[in-house]
């Protein structure tokens, strides 16, 4: 069985993650295209990576920047930022896009020993965080978020992002650890355009193509933020052993 795991609802976000696995740029794993909704936890068995609103591969490409290796088990998701960004209807939680239940029951069930996560920061004033924090505690895990705008590493935009993580063995954090700011590295083999579409083959022409490829790199995390805040904790942890 495949190391790695992708649920992406999206037909064309999918297809063009497959494209990226068969290109070596993320690890090879499976694409379930089902609705997570639909997945059960048996489902996920055999898998050490898991990857959920897989998009077009961030997180798994920001773990190989950081230097995560491909069979270490971990969990990711950016779940949707619709029902709280200006860019929806600001419906929070009784928006259908509300899918942090759906993936919180897999992880209560599975237990997973490391998640990263990404949302809005327009979610903490919703209470997203707070809700998402007492969940993951409630399962005894760590938990610890930051914010990293992606100009932060290099792209000249904003695009602020809260980062989070839930770690099962989480009693070596120091209190203080939240406050403490990503160390300071060499980002020069990182600061890359990613995924390129000139390099993927499969990518669709036309006016209906190009919406979908807005759409699909338009709802991408910035791998290279997402890299810097999964080395912090990788040093910090580290550190503690």
């Amino acid at each position: 069985m495949s190391h790695a795991y992708y649920n992406e609802i999206d037909p064309y976000a999918a297809r063009w993650l497959r494209a990226l696995i068969a290109g070596g740029l993320v690890p090879a794993g499976d694409v379930d295209e089902r609705s997570i909704l639909d997945v059960r936890a048996a489902d996920l068995a055999g898998y050490r990576q898991c990857h959920f609103f897989a998009g077009i591969g961030g997180w798994s490409y920001a773990l190989r920047l950081a230097g995560w290796p491909d069979d270490r088990p971990v969990w990711t998701g950016s779940c949707p930022c619709q029902p709280f960004s200006e860019a929806g209807k600001r419906q929070a939680f009784e928006d259908d896009r509300h899918l942090w239940p759906a993936w919180f029951r897999l992880i209560r069930e599975r237990k997973p020993p490391i998640i990263f996560g990404e949302q809005t920061p327009e979610a903490i004033g919703w209470g997203w965080l707070d809700s998402v924090a007492n969940d993951l505690e409630t399962q005894a895990y760590a938990f610890g978020s930051a914010i990293i705008p992606a100009c932060a590493v290099g792209p000249k935009h904003l695009r602020e992002r809260i980062w989070f993580l839930a770690d099962a063995k989480g009693e070596w954090w120091k209190p203080d650890w939240r406050k403490q700011r990503p160390p300071r590295r060499d980002r020069s083999r990182e600061i890359r355009p990613w995924p390129d579409q000139s390099s993927i083959p499969v990518m669709a022409d036309g006016v209906r193509g190009r919406m979908a490829f807005v759409r699909a790199y338009g709802n991408a995390i910035v791998p290279q933020a997402a890299a810097e805040f999964v080395t912090a904790f990788m040093e910090l942890s580290d550190a503690a052993e």
